[in-house]
């Protein structure tokens, strides 16, 4: 029995996202749900939940179904509560006494230690809190679980727990994800939903072959599209001719025959579609480039909390022009905190970190917190790098933003958004030393792929934080673990 049915569904903001959306999910489906940036993903999960209408179709819920959803935010009435407490609340208040002991269990499955289950959310690492937020979707029992982006911001540990979790212990529950991490999809999912202005397209399998088979029926639709274009042109021409016979001779019939030729080419244009591929915006980089070898070198540096706890000592590391270094580590280990030292290092002195003259930094970081959240994107991008209105639309309009979300509030975009934006920006200053925390989160597929081509085309020197497995096999030369108090380069 289905426990969700969805019927031509479509939803527009105004811009069509997707329509004539058919999809019912079952019992022990994972449905992997891809789309470029501000294609429409989370706008679904939300109708899903309740939490939104679509623009046109029907929803149908198998009567007393329970649904958990997971956004991507933390709701801001759960940051003073610790991490127990906030799972706590997602029971029926009747129910909280006697199942407590589930949370416990919960939290032994996710592997969370003692200490942090007392924590308030506020005080957690973006990963802990997409743990406790997963924790609170799933403790009430759902049929139904909505997961929007997952993955982002757990380490490599944790992913694979969440992942065994997923694939092992949440039978007879549907789920639809929405995720560009490609190694969580495959590892985890059975479905995969691609969300298109027209013609979404569900298969039974993972993403990687599902996306191979997708690029298959494309190219069949672009070859019919291009076969049926040309035989309407074929009659097109023939009606062309008959007519001019026609009027020649006086001939009724050849201008009957010449205007049916017509109507069947019109038939065939009206029938016939291009393929409507979503196209989420060039993310591209620049190399400013550097004479110098070795860019960085670190003697022995601590590595330490705001507040001073130290975290690790870099021990002796020299990082080398065309270096593409990635920081690995469980979360809370101090990898973002050692991507902030290096960026105020290129910006004033710092006792054991030499930085050579020539460097230019590029920072991004997971939050995308570098960017002006009350001003525009078009007000951001004309206003730091004086190129004027109109090359800034253009820039911006490249990078996937409409005229509408130009002049946005910065604020208001969505987590992709503000990571095309945080990507463009880093592009327009013209870097030679780059510095990425998470520069994945929140970036489409299309996106990461194309990001991962640019490290590769500019030979960037870079140092960044990620636990995407497909975007780090593509593209270290070389992968540091802070683990233990120190950090160690592997083989």
């Amino acid at each position: 029995m289905s426990l969700i049915h969805l019927r031509d569904l479509a939803i527009a903001t105004p811009r069509p996202l997707f329509a004539q959306l058919d999809l019912t999910v079952h019992p022990n489906q994972r449905i992997g749900l891809i789309a470029a940036n501000g294609g429409g993903k989370s706008t679904l999960l939300r109708c899903l939940a309740g939490q939104a209408e679509p623009t046109a179709g029907a929803i149908t819920r198998r009567r007393g179904l329970k649904t958990g959803f997971v956004e991507q935010d933390v709701p801001p009435t759960l940051f003073d509560l610790a991490m127990t407490e906030a799972i706590r609340r997602a029971l029926p208040p009747a129910e909280r006494d006697a199942n407590e002991w589930k949370i416990d269990l919960l939290l032994d499955t996710f592997e969370t230690p003692p200490a942090m289950r007392d924590r308030k959310l506020a005080a957690l690492s973006g990963g802990w809190q997409r743990m406790a937020l997963i924790a609170r979707a799933w403790i009430a029992e759902p049929d139904l679980l909505l997961l929007d982006e997952p993955s982002n911001h757990l380490d490599l540990q944790h992913i694979e727990v969440l992942e065994d979790w997923l694939r092992h212990q949440t039978e007879g529950t549907g789920m639809v994800i929405a995720s560009h991490d490609r190694a969580f999809l495959d590892a985890c999912t059975t479905h995969t939903l691609f969300l298109r202005p027209q013609g979404s397209a569900l298969y039974a399998h993972p993403f990687s072959t599902a996306r191979e088979l997708l690029a298959a029926d494309d190219a069949r639709t672009e070859l019919v599209f291009a076969r049926e274009m040309k035989e309407a042109d074929r009659l097109r021409t023939n009606a062309g001719r008959l007519k001019n016979v026609g009027i020649n001779s006086g001939s009724d019939l050849l201008l009957k025959k010449s205007k049916q030729l017509n109507a069947r080419a019109e038939a065939i244009e009206q029938s016939a579609r291009p393929l409507a591929k979503q196209r989420s915006g060039e993310v591209r980089l620049t190399n400013s480039g550097t004479h110098a070898k070795v860019l960085v070198s670190f003697e022995n540096v601590p590595v330490t909390t705001p507040d001073g706890t130290r975290l690790f000592h870099t021990g002796k590391l020299k990082i080398l022009q065309g270096d593409r270094l990635v920081i690995t580590g469980a979360n809370g280990v101090g990898k973002s905190q050692l991507v902030k030292l290096l960026r105020r290092a290129t910006t004033q002195p710092t006792p054991g970190i030499t930085i050579a003259a020539s460097v230019i930094a590029g920072y991004v970081d997971q939050q995308m917190s570098q960017l002006p959240a009350a001003d525009t994107a078009l007000g951001f991008i004309a206003g730091t790098f004086r190129l004027g209105d109109q090359r800034s639309l253009s820039l911006l309009a490249g990078a996937g933003f409409d005229l509408d979300t130009q002049k946005r509030p910065i604020a208001r975009m969505s987590p992709g958004q503000k990571a095309r934006l945080g990507l463009l920006a880093l592009r327009l200053a013209e870097p030679n030393f780059y510095l990425l925390d998470e520069p994945t989160n929140h970036v489409d597929i299309e996106g990461q792929e194309r990001l991962e081509a640019e490290i590769l085309a500019h030979g960037a020197t870079c140092v960044l934080v990620s636990h995407d497995r497909a975007f780090v096999r593509a593209i270290a030369t070389r992968v540091l673990r802070i683990e233990g108090g120190r950090m160690v380069e592997e083989e």
